[in-house]
């Protein structure tokens, strides 16, 4: 599994690293009931504390996109197609708001803003499985 984590970044390395497998994931890269790591194991891989990556699975799994059975690890959710987790429908608009709130204060004329979403959405399923 291919994750890049910035030892001096500002943002939580279980975060980043929750963020790197959701972008796997989003791009069928993590295809659904697909075996994760084991924590020992990816925490060797990426050169960090156990419990980062134990965080990490922890709030992948509070937002549904993972499932960790004890002895058996953690597996990638199948998804019924609704939202499930803490992000059930409506609260995925509150980031997305939130964005764009930023970008509007920014002074980023709407046309560039629309262009900054398609790349972005781009990008992210760039390589996607249909």
């Amino acid at each position: 599994m291919l994750l890049t984590i910035d030892m001096n970044g500002r943002r939580p390395i279980y975060l980043q690293i929750a963020d790197g497998i959701k972008t796997l994931i989003a791009r069928g890269q993590l295809g659904e009931g697909q075996a994760l790591p084991g924590v020992r194991q990816m925490a060797l891989d990426l050169g960090v504390n156990l419990n980062t990556i134990a965080a990490a699975y922890r709030e992948l799994q509070s937002e549904g996109l993972i499932v960790v059975k004890r002895g058996l690890g953690a597996r990638v959710a199948v998804r019924s197609g609704a939202p499930t987790g803490k992000h059930g429908g409506d609260e995925l608009r509150g980031p997305l708001r939130s964005a764009l709130t930023d970008l509007v204060l920014a002074g980023i004329p709407q046309k560039q803003i629309l262009n900054l979403i398609n790349d972005e959405l781009r990008t992210l399923l760039k390589g996607a499985k249909s």
